[in-house]
């Protein structure tokens, strides 16, 4: 089955909240999916290990009770996010138990592993993968995932340098399955400009960030709040791939963000000790400027869907710009 097909009707936005490092955990996740959206979160996010099985059994169970209750308007599917990097020691272990609770959602990050994606289909699971070119996103359906997030510039946390318009256009040239695009959304007339452009869903994280359920320190939500796309900075010194990340943090933890060096990318490294080095170097998308508040998930997903609503409405209707009799002409003069 198709992923489209296996989320209609489950829906309130087509819109996935992207698994934070960190910072998404079961109470943010479990909100997103209660309130329509698909909720994610960062396998690694749970410490230890075993920590991730009570997380799966508790967001399994609490949208299973939701459900029950709730017939008419049953909570959206929740994803996992697995980074597949080689230098992840925890994938073995984080995969079997994504197989163990059966995650409707996988969205794998950073090299695309064909056992991963076997092991996902054989309980009828799906697989998103994330990318920010033509070669990767190839490769990763070359080696069986179902889909693709397309990260675009301006994204939160690791992102591309394509424009979103480029990078989407290219893959619809020869994908026809599910994308998501990723890359400065916190409105849902984005949301809705995704769609136009030929998306499936939108994939939004830092507007998440800044929400009463996020597992973020006070001050890194004020500074979503408090900063604009200038000060978004796109370098790859953090994890060896290329980033966006806020100035004030860097400057706050010492570091020049005017003046950065540029990493080796042989020493990328996704393994159990990367949340205490980079935990204080916060990550958002140039889409800052339009989060003024923080607020609980439910009230965020019910403002972008006003939002979303109204600019359906605006796009119903012909651009005040147009000349009408162009509408009447049906050949070529």
């Amino acid at each position: 089955m198709d992923l489209r097909d296996k989320v209609k009707g489950r829906l309130r936005l087509p819109l996935i909240g992207s698994p934070l490092f960190i910072i998404s955990v079961p109470e943010l996740v479990i909100a997103q999916c209660k309130a329509g959206v698909i909720g994610a979160m960062p396998t690694l996010n749970a410490r230890p290990v075993e920590q991730l099985d009570d997380w799966l059994a508790e967001i399994t169970e609490t949208l299973a009770a939701h459900d029950a209750a709730n017939p008419g308007r049953p909570s959206a599917p929740f994803a996992m996010n697995l980074i597949v990097h080689r230098s992840n020691d925890r994938l073995e272990q984080d995969l079997a138990l994504c197989v163990k609770h059966k995650v409707p959602l996988i969205i794998s990050s950073l090299g695309a592993r064909e056992e991963v994606n076997q092991a996902v289909h054989g309980y009828g699971g799906h697989v998103m993968h994330d990318v920010i070119n033509q070669v990767f996103a190839h490769k990763a359906i070359e080696k069986g995932a179902d889909g693709l997030v397309l990260v675009a510039a301006g994204a939160g946390g690791h992102a591309g340098a394509q424009s979103p318009f480029a990078l989407l256009q290219e893959t619809r040239t020869w994908f026809d399955g599910p994308i998501a695009l990723s890359g400065s959304i916190a409105h849902g007339r984005s949301i809705l400009a995704a769609e136009a452009m030929g998306a499936d869903f939108a994939y939004m994280g830092t507007a998440f960030i800044a929400t009463e359920e996020a597992r973020a320190v006070e001050d890194y939500k004020r500074m979503i709040t408090e900063s604009g796309a200038s000060d978004i900075v796109y370098t790859n010194l953090i994890t060896g791939v290329h980033g966006n990340y806020l100035k004030p943090s860097m400057r706050n933890a010492g570091m020049d963000p005017d003046n950065l060096e540029t990493s080796d990318t042989s020493q990328m490294n996704f393994g159990s000790d990367r949340k205490k080095k980079w935990k204080d170097i916060w990550g958002a998308g140039q889409s800052v400027s339009g989060i003024q508040e923080i607020l609980p998930a439910a009230r965020l997903i019910e403002r972008l869907h006003a939002e979303y609503g109204e600019a359906r409405r605006r796009m119903a209707a012909p651009s005040p710009l147009l000349n009408p009799n162009w509408a009447r002409v049906t050949e070529p003069a």
